[in-house]
C-alpha cells in the first residue's frame, strides 16, 4: 500500500524537530558526510555570527540547509531513474549535473529552461510540448520556490523577518508538485518523469519519504515560526488533484 504524502507529513512533524534539535547542538562541529560528501558548513558557524543569532534562526538555518541536501539527493536519484532526461542536458554523469545545478554560479536560472523559476520551472516539467531535460525545471522549481519563500537566504539572524504564511503555502505547494510528478503523463499515458517503484518485484518508496521530509520540515518550521511571532496561518484545504499553486 502506498503511503501518501498527508500521511509522511504527519510523521515528520512527530519527529524532525527532535533532528533539529540535534543539530543545534552540534552546529559548530565538521559536518559529517552525506552520501560520501561533504555538506558545506554554514558561514556562521562561528562564535561572533552565533551571537546574532536566535533559535528561530539556527532552525531556518537548518531547515534549508536540509531541505536543499534533500533536493539534490531527490534530483541524483530522478536522474538515475530516467537517465534519458540527463542526456538531454549533459555526457556527463548524474552527480556532475547535480553538482553544476547545485554549486555553480548560474545563480538559479539555466538558460536550457529558458530562466524559469519556482512555479512557472514546475509547471514546464509537466508541459506536453516541452523536449528538454524535465528533471532540471522540476529540482530548480522546487529549490527556488523555497528560498523566495525564504527571502532567497539561507543563512538568517535576529534582524530577518520571515513570513510563516507564505513558507506553509510552499509546503502545500511542493505537495502539490510532488502529486504531479506522481500522476503527470503524457499523451501516450505514461508518466512523465519516474519516480517510486510499486510492483510485485520491487517496492521503493525512497522518493515519498525524502519529499515526506521536505515537506514535514517546511511546514514545521512554519508552524512554529508563527507560534514564535504569535501570528495565525490561514490553512488551506485542496484536493491535489484540482489544486492550484498558492502565491508566497
Amino acid at each position: 500500500m502506498i503511503v501518501s504524502i498527508g500521511e509522511l507529513r504527519r510523521f515528520f512533524r512527530q519527529g524532525v524537530w527532535l533532528l533539529l534539535v540535534a543539530h543545534l547542538a552540534s552546529c559548530a562541529s565538521p559536518t559529517p558526510p552525506v552520501n560520501g560528501k561533504h555538506v558545506p558548513t554554514p558561514a556562521s558557524s562561528n562564535k561572533i555570527d552565533q551571537l546574532a543569532k536566535g533559535d528561530i534562526d539556527r532552525m531556518a538555518d537548518i531547515e534549508v540547509r536540509e531541505n536543499t541536501q534533500s533536493l539534490r539527493l531527490l534530483m541524483l536519484k530522478l536522474y538515475k531513474r530516467n537517465p534519458h532526461e540527463l542526456k538531454k542536458s549533459t555526457s556527463g554523469s548524474a552527480d556532475e549535473m547535480v553538482d553544476w545545478v547545485f554549486e555553480g554560479d548560474q545563480h538559479w536560472r539555466f538558460e536550457g529552461i529558458q530562466n524559469l523559476q519556482d512555479i512557472a520551472a514546475i509547471q514546464l516539467a509537466f508541459k506536453s510540448g516541452y523536449a528538454g531535460d524535465r528533471v532540471l525545471p522540476f529540482i530548480v522549481g522546487l529549490q527556488t520556490m523555497l528560498l523566495k519563500a525564504h527571502e532567497d537566504k539561507s543563512e538568517f539572524y535576529i534582524t530577518d523577518r520571515l513570513d510563516p504564511q507564505k513558507i506553509y503555502n510552499v509546503s502545500r505547494n511542493v505537495e502539490i508538485a510532488v502529486w504531479k510528478l506522481y500522476n503527470a503523463r503524457d499523451e501516450k499515458g505514461q508518466l512523465y518523469l519516474l519516480s517510486n517503484e510499486v510492483n510485485e518485484n520491487e517496492y521503493n518508496l525512497s522518493f515519498e519519504r525524502e519529499f515526506g521530509k521536505v515537506i514535514g520540515r517546511t511546514d514545521d518550521y512554519a508552524l512554529l515560526l508563527a507560534q514564535k511571532a504569535q501570528r495565525s496561518i490561514s490553512k488551506v484545504t485542496q484536493s491535489l488533484a484540482t489544486a492550484v499553486f498558492l502565491p508566497f
